[in-house]
């Protein structure tokens, strides 16, 4: 599995990424991405690059996995990459404009061996960019998640002003908890030090920037139709999520950054993308004319598993605000597995 980011489709992609409202108003300014070797910080970094004029300061743990990643911006002008754990606070010289904090396990094989990890990386990861925030006077536009809403059965789909119903007796919580926290931080700094905070609360994202050992349901699927093998569920399937192309998820956070009102939080999702896990685990196994197959999970992925069975979330406010997702589920799944062939 590599993603070719000289495809049609992915230059495809990434142009839509930058065709919001406003986009260029974001030259000549300086953006800070932790998490900058993830699934949406590849695509970010690859659209603000395209975008030109941006100096991109990209953050990570490895150099060497940085450069199998981004390596192609390594020699540019404009793009910086440091080499730190998010855990520790940036260096005091560094002053940006823009602040996006993705760096978190997001799958379940990280929550269930690694939650003090998933904690620690998403609390302190937060504190020290809402801190670089306070030195510098940068904008933070954090990513939330859908998780934050717990498992919502009797709300259908959960607006942003539904609180949640989160259970804190398994490490699972690990992720759902510390989301919440940062959250939490990010309104309690908006009122003590007067710095803006956007926030955008992302539904079940995918696409062809995943990494191999991204264990969500989701991925797996994707990884099943590309090597012309049964889709493996490991579950009934019955669960009701919301998904989001990572092209749309990008431009959804852009025109937040762009657009969004202080201390607001916005949900990204797509009313084509909400589904039954079954029905994405469908598509997947008739890309590549194979079929879905029930399993039962090991005894340490089901420790990472989300015990949400119905996580949709309304994107009314995001609408609102301007903003109106491209893709279709079906046409995302076959572009990420026509771009990783």
């Amino acid at each position: 599995m590599r993603l070719n980011k000289n495809h049609y489709l992915y230059q495809e992609d990434i142009n839509n990424t930058l065709s919001i409202s406003g986009i260029d108003s974001l030259r000549g300014k300086s953006i800070l991405v932790t998490g900058a070797t993830g699934l949406i910080g590849v695509h970010l970094i690859d659209a603000l690059m395209r975008l030109g004029g941006v100096s991109v300061f990209a953050v990570g743990r490895d150099r060497q996995k940085a450069a199998g990643r981004l390596g192609e911006y390594f020699d540019h002008p404009l793009f910086h990459f440091i080499e730190q754990d998010v855990c520790e606070p940036f260096p005091a010289s560094l002053s940006v404009d823009c602040i996006i904090p993705l760096a978190s396990n997001t799958h379940p094989l990280a929550y269930s061996k690694y939650p003090i990890e998933t904690i620690r990386t998403n609390v302190r990861g937060a504190e020290n960019a809402l801190e670089l925030a306070c030195r510098c006077g940068a904008t933070v536009l954090y990513p939330s998640t859908v998780e934050v809403y717990g498992n919502a059965s009797d709300q259908h789909p959960m607006t942003e002003d539904f609180t949640g119903s989160l259970n804190l007796s398994t490490s699972r919580s690990c992720y759902t908890e510390s989301k919440s926290v940062c959250e939490a931080m990010c309104q309690s700094y908006i009122a003590e030090k007067g710095i803006r905070v956007l926030i955008v609360r992302l539904s079940r994202v995918f696409g062809p920037t995943m990494l191999e050992s991204d264990s969500k349901a989701s991925s797996q699927f994707i990884k099943k139709a590309l090597a012309v093998e049964d889709v493996v569920l490991k579950s009934k399937g019955e669960q009701s999520y919301s998904y989001t192309y990572v092209t749309d998820a990008v431009a959804a956070m852009l025109h937040v950054l762009l657009n969004g009102e202080n201390g607001v939080a916005y949900n990204v999702s797509c009313e084509s993308c909400d589904v039954r896990l079954k029905e994405f685990a469908q598509i997947c196994a008739e890309i590549s004319g194979r079929r879905v197959v029930y399993d039962l999970p090991s005894e340490e992925e089901a420790k990472g598993y989300s015990i949400a069975t119905n996580a949709i979330l309304d994107n009314t406010r995001l609408k609102t605000l301007g903003f109106t997702p491209r893709y279709g589920l079906e046409d995302a799944i076959r572009r990420t597995v026509e771009i990783l062939r």
